[in-house]
């Protein structure tokens, strides 16, 4: 007798159903992206127990007539796609075939559809087994009903979580369709009970702001941009804001919902050195890849895609992130934020080719929502910044005045202190230093502060980051040489970081034991602590608690940098503030000191006028 057999067809359902239909959650996100797919405007959800006991959803979509709903229940009857090379050009959420199948496989399903007001096919199907067809009067569009879930299957049905939990898991899985598509009314009721209206949006913030509240929504940073023929748009959380309330993550590609832990990556190294160590920050995120350069079918449930190119995407999303960071409006600020652009810069279009935002646009158009609205993507090669948006009013001599003194070694200036100066694309404004700590400069909806140690601390950072980078450190030998007498575990961080050192522009040697000559060090500067630094340095490198390669260049370069950098108490002239502010605006992320602090602050003239009783 033969070993081996060919399962029965409802025992390979079931089996195929495990790999579709986990949870309920997984029953609502399938029937809710078929819903959706079938053109739906309006959706209507109802669950109860968990969904363990029913699931329902309702749409107003084209329906399908009868002998396709018979079809459609069938393993991998699908209008999606007929031979394999369309698998390449995707735009739909289902595209298999096998949900509806896999989920009437482990239930007891009603499909009532049609295609136009008036008669409406109902097939009712039990464990894979259909039951009855009939014809009963409805409105165009789909509902399925389904009830029972794993009730012939009791090996899964016992690893199902109590209702609540299984509640939980249906609203995160639909939240995360639900903001795929804000030009779609979607109403959710538990257990008879109303619990989520969401209306038509006209754009992503709106959306997100039906679910979560418009506070939450107001706060997040809009992310609308693109580098060659990649795109990002969506929401991400303020550095300020970052760790302050429940971290949220949401990620699409191309409209579709995913998981995928890399692209996360991506996200949070674009917030290095914005955000404390620990901290990771919120995301709502569509990246927009070629349909050509994308692969969706690689996941049973379609929660992952493959990317042809991994590595440019996530570089692309990464730089993309930390463009946006890199301007005022994503500083903190107190009372209602206000748009200026005075510290924004173009993104280096360093990953390859024009960007190809109408090529993307039509890659995308079967299932492009308002959240992905490619047309209002900016090119990055495109982008500059207008200086008509940062001057102040008034008018004096134009006068080119160099940012070495706060890039380099000097703090001397010799302008005339009064006018308005030009830096090539920008006229600095009037400049006021207060408590011999924060910059001031006046905006028509209010004052930003500029902290000077911060600020200063940011611009040495990047500096030491481009000369680390390119082996190229300014540096001068000490007519008298330090002397350092170090600890075992600094004198074993010492020896471990020996090259970073170097590079960095120290030259050390030994000197017996533990006890270090120091001869030539970076960037001398009236006000840098050579000894101290390196003391700080070993310190915070000792215990080996910075592993990797690039997050020790990071430390090294910010303990430098926090130590050259004039500090708070420090008096600026008129000259170094404008030599700050222009330093500053050339810097990748001007509002953001590199120990997660804020560098830049808004404050509202509503504000102010609120705090004085006049508003």
């Amino acid at each position: 007798m033969s070993k081996i057999s060919v399962l029965p067809s409802e025992v390979a359902d079931q089996i195929a159903a495990g790999e579709v239909v986990e949870r309920p959650f997984s029953v609502v996100k399938e029937l809710l992206e078929n819903a959706l797919d079938a053109g739906a405007q309006s959706i209507d959800i109802s669950i109860e127990d968990g969904g363990k006991a029913l699931i329902r959803i309702s749409d107003d979509g084209s329906g399908m007539a009868s002998d396709d709903a018979v079809i459609a229940l069938q393993r991998h009857g699908t209008s999606k796609i007929r031979t394999a090379s369309d698998l390449t050009h995707v735009s739909t959420f289902g595209f298999r075939g096998e949900a509806l199948p896999a989920i009437a496989s482990v239930s007891r399903l009603e499909l009532h559809t049609s295609t136009e007001d008036g008669s409406g096919s109902i097939l009712r199907v039990e464990g894979g087994r259909s039951q009855d067809a009939s014809e009963l009067p409805r409105r165009k569009g789909t509902t399925i009903t389904v009830s029972n879930l794993f009730y012939n299957v009791p090996a899964r049905q016992k690893f199902l979580k109590g209702a609540k939990s299984e509640w939980r898991a249906i609203m995160e899985s639909l939240t995360g369709v639900a903001l795929t598509r804000c030009d779609v009314r979607i109403s959710v009721s538990n257990d008879g009970k109303s619990v989520l209206s969401l209306p038509t949006a006209t754009d992503f913030r709106s959306r997100l702001a039906a679910i979560w509240g418009g506070k939450y929504a107001e706060k997040l940073l809009e992310v609308n941009d693109g580098l060659g023929s990649i795109g990002v748009v969506g929401l991400i959380e303020r550095p300020s804001d970052a760790g302050t309330t429940t971290r949220r993550v949401f990620l699409s590609v191309n409209s579709r919902p995913i998981r995928d832990f890399g692209l996360v990556r991506a996200v949070e190294s674009a917030y290095r050195s914005t955000i404390p160590a620990g901290v990771r920050p919120s995301m709502f995120l569509n990246i927009i890849v070629p349909s050509d350069e994308l692969d969706v079918n690689v996941h049973p449930a379609k929660a992952e895609v493959r990317f042809t190119d991994r590595w440019r995407t996530e570089r692309a999303v990464e730089s993309i992130i930390r463009s946006s960071l890199g301007n005022l409006d994503s500083s903190a600020s107190m009372g209602a934020r206000f748009s200026t652009n005075f510290f924004q810069r173009p993104v280096d279009n360093q990953l390859g080719g024009p960007n190809e935002f109408d090529y993307l646009k039509s890659q995308v158009a079967g299932n492009t929502p308002l959240f992905a609205n490619t047309d209002s993507f900016r090119s990055g090669a495109a982008r500059a910044v207008d200086s008509a948006d940062i001057l102040s009013s008034g008018s004096g001599e134009q006068h080119t005045y160099s940012t070495s003194e706060f890039n380099g070694s000097s703090f001397s200036g010799s302008s005339s202190v009064s006018e308005a100066y030009s830096y090539s694309d920008l006229v600095v404004p009037e400049l006021r230093q207060l408590n011999r700590t924060y910059i001031a400069v006046q905006q028509p909806e209010g004052l930003v502060l500029i902290d000077q140690h911060s600020a200063h601390e940011r611009i040495l950072y990047e500096k030491f980051m481009r000369e680390l980078e390119s082996g190229n450190v300014p540096t001068q030998r000490l007519l008298i040489p330090i002397t350092l007498h170090l600890g075992p575990a600094e004198a074993e961080a010492f020896e471990s970081n020996r090259e970073i050192f170097e590079k960095l522009g120290f030259e050390i040697s030994e000197f017996g034991g533990n006890t270090l000559m120091v001869s030539t060090v970076p960037m001398p500067h009236k006000r840098f602590d050579a000894e101290q630094c390196l003391r700080d340095t070993l310190e915070s490198l000792s215990g080996n608690r910075h592993s990797g390669t690039a997050s020790r260049h990071e430390k090294l370069a910010a303990t430098v940098a926090c130590k050259a950098a004039i500090k708070g108490g420090d008096h600026l002239s008129v000259d170094e503030m404008k030599a700050l502010y222009v330093a500053l605006r050339d810097t990748d992320l001007p509002a953001h000191d590199v120990h997660g602090r804020s560098t830049v602050v808004q404050i509202s003239w509503d504000e102010i006028d609120r705090r004085f009783g006049r508003s």
